[in-house]
């Protein structure tokens, strides 16, 4: 009958309102959700806010299109907490909108090693990486790290393992077929 993982995405076809959650069995758990507030707990309270302010000027510089301020500024954030995951995973994405794979590749491996794989800082470096492997072609690794970011709880990440699933493949083709013959109904049948 499939494994687990298909049986869930049979499910999650079938049933669409039942919560990923009690499909694929994850749940980020009181332990999880304490790691995500005790995250940025190690840093000095004066130097996180200044990282944190610096990281909000390259988003702010990304959102308007000036990837060389954004990366300035990631930088900036990093070079005053080296330690810190999310700098890393912001610096990942403008490297990526520019183009540069290898450079956002290294700057999450480096964020997912800082981050321990836990908490919100892991979870965002595996939906990123998972995305680079797509893009590269690479869905045994892309189907890797959505996995470790849906158990950290990402709705993205299911989402994301659903649609490389070949039983969804097969299921929304067979589907599309379906509907397509129902809007143009052959003559004679």
């Amino acid at each position: 009958m499939g494994t687990p993982n298909d049986q869930a995405v049979l499910q999650a076809i079938f049933n669409p309102d039942t919560p990923f959650g009690d499909v694929f069995g994850f749940d980020l758990g009181e332990e999880a959700e304490k790691e995500e507030a005790d995250e940025d707990g190690v840093f000095p309270g004066a130097q996180l806010e200044q990282s944190k302010a610096l990281e909000l000027q390259g988003v702010i510089a990304a959102e308007a299109g000036d990837l060389s301020t954004a990366l300035e500024r990631f930088g900036q954030a990093i070079c005053l907490l080296p330690e810190r995951a999310s700098a890393y995973n912001n610096r990942a994405q403008a490297r990526r909108l520019q183009g540069d794979t290898a450079g956002a590749q290294a700057d999450l491996d480096r964020a997912l090693a800082l981050s321990g794989g836990r908490g919100r800082a892991a979870r965002q470096g595996f939906v990123q990486r998972g995305l680079l492997a797509r893009l590269q072609g690479r869905d045994d690794d892309a189907r890797r790290d959505f996995e470790q970011a849906a158990r950290l709880g990402s709705p993205f990440a299911r989402r994301q393992l659903v649609l490389l699933n070949p039983y969804a493949a097969l299921c929304n083709r067979m589907l599309a077929d379906m509907m397509g013959q129902l809007r143009s109904p052959r003559n004679g049948r």
